[in-house]
């Protein structure tokens, strides 16, 4: 019986019991009823379809006003002080080289500052790398054979823990520090996809997401190579998501009742997409999300580390209690089923602290002595500078300066780079480096 069929069932029930002059009265009354029901249903689905061209009409206008004037999102220049920093090239060098006209030729500013761009910050560290092999590594610290490609997965399924704001800024830090990576984005909002520059409703196409590689129906599914696109940022790769991700979570229970695929269990579909493109990468990026579903399964299966974002107040951390319950349980199944999770680690980060908050204080030493090393020493504080950068779609990295006040961006790129060192730290560990 459809919701039709059962509104009128229901109202027919409870008149039953009346005379039948009151019966014929009733039946009016139902058909009026249902009429207002069903009438209402339609207005307010035509309203919410209304707003959501409104939304994303507006947000288009605002992208093309952000980023004349091809719309599209660009990553801004940095001087040769940056670029030292970065590369471990001292500023004199650069400076010589730029000079003798040797390397990447770098661009001018209005003051004849000189700017490199990231791709051009890139073949430098190839040329040092050429130049000096036994330091090869402190110029280019892409993985090298016999190391495997590092999956994280940032997780918890609370919202507003600060995901895709800590998959963003890892992301940018690693490219900046010559990673390859591959930014992957399972959570139907899609604002990991956003930040990216790439409007979901407008940018990404049916069969675009990574549902098009995990999906059942095999003339349907397509290699993961086909919807990786690359990125405004130099190293970094992205697979976009949008609605559609939510099918595989629609799909999978019935292919599961039916026992209809006869190809991988779900859980292990997206690990094995990723070993297509396992040689074009050092580290892949997951944001998950914000439930504990099919994908989110997956994505804790393919990773070989999981950080878990955590706001430090009582009903997050209350939220994250039962994350980790039903998390643990699963995997527990997973395990049964002879599914091996292989993670090399697992940490908390604190994100959105303001360390000068008592009972945030609290909360985060509780954690502290609760989980000891596996919470991240490093905190993702809370930064009006952070918040600035996401309101442009952007992070903290690619602000210049200028744009909101010196010392609060450094105190904010100085804080989001600690928790990004000490990330890579481990998957460095992880890969055997000291």
């Amino acid at each position: 019986m459809d919701g039709l069929g059962r509104i009128v069932f229901y109202l027919w029930r409870a008149n039953a019991g009346k005379p039948a002059e009151g019966r014929q009265e009733g039946s009016m009354a139902i058909a009026n009823r249902v009429e207002s029901v069903v009438s209402s249903q339609e207005d307010a689905g035509s309203k919410i379809t209304r707003h959501a061209g409104l939304l994303s009409g507006q947000l288009q206008q605002l992208r093309t006003r952000m980023y004349p004037p091809t719309s599209e999102k660009t990553l801004r220049p940095f001087l040769t002080n940056e670029v030292s920093k970065l590369t471990s090239i001292p500023d004199s060098t650069l400076k010589l080289m730029s000079t003798e006209g040797r390397g990447p030729v770098p661009s001018r500013l209005e003051n004849n500052h000189r700017v490199y761009t990231l791709a051009q910050i890139n073949e430098l560290r190839e040329l040092f790398a050429k130049q000096k092999p036994a330091e090869a590594l402190r110029f280019l610290p892409r993985r090298r054979p016999g190391e495997h490609l590092q999956v994280v997965a940032i997780a918890n399924f609370k919202g507003g823990s600060a995901k895709t704001t800590t998959c963003v800024h890892l992301s940018h830090y690693l490219a900046l520090h010559g990673y390859r990576v591959l930014a992957l984005d399972l959570d139907p909002q899609a604002s990991l996809s956003a930040m990216f520059g790439a409007q979901p409703e407008i940018d990404v196409g049916s069969n675009e997401t990574i549902y098009a590689a995990l999906r059942y129906d095999d003339a349907e599914r397509r290699p993961i190579r086909e919807i990786i696109r690359k990125t405004y940022f130099d190293g970094i790769d992205l697979i976009p998501g949008n609605l559609e991700v939510m099918e595989y979570e629609h799909e999978t229970p019935r292919v599961l009742a039916n026992k209809s695929s006869s190809g991988a269990i779900f859980f292990e579909r997206l690990k094995l997409a990723l070993s297509e493109v396992e040689s074009d990468y050092d580290v892949v990026v997951l944001d998950t999300p914000p439930s504990l579903g099919f994908l989110t399964l997956g994505a804790i299966y393919a990773a070989t580390s999981m950080i878990i974002t955590v706001h430090p107040a009582m009903l997050d951390v209350a939220s994250m209690s039962q994350f980790l319950l039903m998390m643990g349980d699963l995997i527990s199944v997973l395990n049964e089923s002879g599914a091996q999770l292989d993670q090399d680690f697992i940490r908390y980060l604190v994100t959105r602290h303001d360390p000068n908050d008592a009972p945030q204080s609290q909360v985060v030493a509780m954690l502290r002595h609760l989980f000891g090393d596996d919470v991240l020493l490093p905190t993702a504080i809370e930064s009006t500078a952070v918040e600035a950068a996401g309101l442009a779609k952007r992070s903290v990295y690619e602000l210049e300066m200028g744009q909101i006040g010196r010392e609060t961006q450094k105190r904010a790129r100085e804080a989001v780079d600690a928790v990004n060192e000490a990330i890579v730290r481990l998957i460095n560990d992880s890969w055997g480096r000291t």
